[in-house]
């Protein structure tokens, strides 16, 4: 079963229109990389630091771009 963390993290991704590829290519990661995480079939160590400072850095950057 997926980390409580991993729903919250989809959550944003989609309430900020953000796909997972377009998250995993961002952070230089697979897409099937992210998709495991984010699925719970994988779960590396600080994951969610890492997932959740990726997108901070990511939404900062589109927000400045506007």
């Amino acid at each position: 079963m997926p980390a409580q963390w991993t729903g919250i993290f989809i959550g944003k991704l989609h309430n900020n229109g953000i796909t997972a590829k377009e998250f995993a290519s961002y952070l230089g990661f697979h897409p099937k990389y992210v998709s495991k995480v984010l699925n719970g079939k994988c779960t590396p160590k600080d994951a969610e630091k890492k997932f959740t400072a990726g997108l901070d850095a990511m939404l900062k950057e589109r927000e400045a771009k506007q």
